[in-house]
């Protein structure tokens, strides 16, 4: 986090995020929901939870939305190899979910993310990355009911953190073209 350019964003709780980093919220089971558009800062900011978690002797899986539905839980090919992953990952100290609502979710994965949530949910914390807002999250999700039961089992205990702004790598990318251009002489 030191190299994190707290003045970039339009808004940030910057309180709210040095909190989590001190971990109050895993011997509550909370949950942490990192919400903003790419380029924000939320993976980084949920590495850094993650870094001080490895640090304070938690277990701790970090993984995309995309590694844990569609390439791990969505392709076990038996019940009893999918209830062994489900209870693996319900029994970390700490899941990090990075990237929830980058894409469409199917009906199995909506129902395997709810399953991994509901395993999880009063025991043990999540940290989650999102570029929608919480309330737009019916829209990746094809069945209403299990994206509200979702939604309700990862906010009712959550610290949601919002961040505002415009993509810090964007700027890093327009300022390193602008200083690769070359300059014309008369």
């Amino acid at each position: 986090m030191s190299d994190f350019d707290w003045a970039w964003p339009k808004r940030i709780d910057r309180p709210g995020v040095e909190a989590t980093l001190r971990l109050d919220f895993l011997a509550e089971a909370r949950n942490v929901v990192l919400v903003a558009p790419q380029g924000l800062g939320k993976t980084m900011i949920a590495q850094n939870i993650a870094h001080a978690a490895v640090l304070a002797g938690h277990h701790l899986l970090f993984k995309t939305a995309a590694e844990l539905l569609l390439l791990d839980l969505g392709s076990q090919e038996s019940a009893r190899g999918l209830g062994r992953r489900l209870n693996y990952y319900a029994s970390r100290g700490l899941l990090a979910i990075d990237e929830i609502g980058y894409l469409s979710y199917d009906g199995l994965a909506a129902d395997l993310l709810f399953q991994v949530v509901s395993r999880r949910y009063e025991r043990r914390s999540l940290v989650l990355t999102t570029n929608l807002p919480v309330s737009e999250w019916p829209s990746i999700f094809p069945n209403a009911a299990t994206a509200t039961a979702l939604i309700d089992r990862v906010v009712r205990h959550a610290e949601i953190i919002t961040i505002e702004g415009d993509s810090y790598r964007r700027r890093v990318a327009e300022t390193k073209q602008k200083s690769s251009r070359p300059t014309s002489s008369h």
